[in-house]
């Protein structure tokens, strides 16, 4: 999975530069969430792999998934990646771009892994704790795992902040075991 995502990098990039120049990151947001997500789906995927069918026929095929309304830059990224076997590349090719999106746009993802089902006001506090300690807005996604035992960790991208029980004991665990 990795060289895949490695190999759909050059590709993310080269589209994210061409929505920038167009003055439509959202738009080519949009079209290659629809073109991942077709890719990604299981029957699509076996029809953008089924040597029985043309590359034109795949390409009309994930156009109009999208709406139709597709840039001219992404009908020819499409139609190189078909031409060339590489659809599968475009789930990663999405994933990729949706994080330049939110590096552009300022945004941070972050994953808040608690105890406990968290309040409105408690995950404001943490989102609000977040945005200033990042110095960008947060987009939080909130899960409840019981074997943290108490309190929460906090994820934004590489950083994980442990502020649970269970890594509290973890970590005394470590150290006792040393």
């Amino acid at each position: 999975m990795a060289e895949l995502t490695t190999v759909a990098r050059p590709y993310a990039e080269a589209a994210f530069r061409a929505s920038i120049e167009a003055k439509s990151v959202a738009g080519f947001g949009e079209t290659l969430r629809f073109f991942g997500a077709a890719t990604a789906n299981g029957e699509a995927s076996m029809l953008l792999r089924n040597p029985k069918v043309s590359a034109k026929e795949k390409a009309e095929l994930l156009f109009s998934v999208a709406g139709g309304n597709v840039p001219a830059v992404l009908k020819n990224l499409a139609n190189t990646l078909i031409e060339n076997q590489r659809a599968t590349l475009l789930p990663f090719i999405s994933e990729h771009f949706e994080r330049l999106q939110r590096e552009h746009d300022g945004v941070v993802k972050a994953l808040i892994t608690s105890a406990f089902a968290l309040s409105d006001a408690d995950k404001a506090s943490l989102v609000d704790g977040l945005a200033k300690k990042y110095g960008k807005r947060v987009e939080a996604e909130v899960k409840v795992d019981a074997s943290l035992i108490g309190g929460a960790r906090l994820q934004v991208g590489d950083d994980v902040i442990h502020a649970s029980v269970r890594d509290t004991l973890d970590k005394m665990a470590t150290a006792l075991a040393q």
